[in-house]
């Protein structure tokens, strides 16, 4: 099935509480034009908690910077470089940050979605989702804003429906074992749209976190 035939079939419109609960109290970073660092670590608990001793490192004042430079870049490689200088801050993390600032926009760069836009060929490299460049995040982010504008929904809406397809279809283990073999990416079967778990249950916000971390 085409990838956008499958999104407007499987599309999951309704956010996890606890997300929307964040992206409303970070509704006023854009017009401030800066981040503060508690809430620089709101976002990154919310992406990968276990990260907490590499995030943690960075101080109030490299945050401030940081941040003022990336709210005020015009280009998204120059966005990530300047979120990735930032000390536990990858590929993934950053985008979760610019998700939870502008979900209109922008969508996290996630294992999950983008194993599954490997296993319906809308991607032809990282099958494992792991080590993500710059380059394959500007490629990703094009495809959720294209799809976006499409279906009329918010970029964020595009990642979170490849997320929880990913989640429906997903046989094996998520992460393959350090210096082994990649798993078997996910194989869409015949059975229908994904059916997203309620999202504010507790397994499916243990699930989403599991994914995060």
């Amino acid at each position: 099935m085409p990838l956008e035939a499958l999104l407007r079939d499987a599309l999951v419109r309704e956010e996890d509480p606890v997300t929307a609960a964040l992206v409303r109290e970070l509704a006023g970073v854009r017009a401030r034009g800066a981040f503060t660092r508690r809430e620089f670590e709101r976002m990154c608990r919310w992406k990968s908690p276990r990260a907490q001793h590499l995030w943690q490192a960075n101080s109030a004042s490299r945050i401030a910077a940081a941040s003022r430079a990336v709210l005020a870049a015009r280009g998204e490689r120059t966005r990530m470089e300047l979120l990735t200088s930032l000390r536990g801050v990858g590929v993934p993390m950053a985008s979760a940050i610019l998700t939870l600032i502008d979900p209109r926009r922008y969508g996290v760069l996630d294992i999950r979605a983008w194993q599954f836009l490997f296993a319906i060929r809308a991607v032809t490299t990282n099958r494992r989702g792991q080590g993500f460049t710059i380059g394959q995040w500007e490629e990703y982010l094009q495809a959720l804003r294209r799809h976006a504008r499409r279906l009329g929904v918010t970029a964020r809406v595009v990642e979170y429906t490849l997320f929880e397809c990913h989640r429906r279809w997903q046989r094996g283990t998520l992460y393959a074992p350090a210096g082994g073999t990649a798993r078997r990416a996910p194989t869409p079967r015949g059975d229908g749209p994904a059916r997203a778990l309620p999202a504010g249950s507790a397994r499916a916000r243990r699930r989403r976190a599991a994914a995060r971390g």
